[in-house]
């Protein structure tokens, strides 16, 4: 007896989830990321810690842009090009 669908999903579509995942969770690390210079001590405070901490901001939310930009790049290509359904025979 065959089973209706394969058991496990295609590479090319789990691939594609957890870059969905990975979008979907971008947000929230990159709020966590900008709140990290909260807990940051400044003992010495003054002009250092508050360049410091806007270079850091700068630097995540470009980051944050790349970041997004390829996970754009990669799914649109994928989802363009999808691959296809392969039989069980052909395994």
């Amino acid at each position: 007896m065959k089973p209706l669908r394969p058991l496990f999903l295609a590479r090319q579509g789990y691939r594609r989830r957890r870059i969905m995942d990975a979008a979907r969770v971008l947000p929230l690390i990159g709020a966590f990321l900008f709140f990290v210079p909260l807990l940051w001590s400044g003992a010495d405070g003054g002009d250092a810690a508050t360049r410091a901490g806007v270079v850091y901001l700068f630097l995540i939310w470009v980051g944050l842009i790349l970041f997004s930009f390829f996970l754009s790049l990669y799914l649109r290509h994928d989802i363009a090009n999808p691959d296809p359904p392969q039989d069980e025979e052909s395994r």
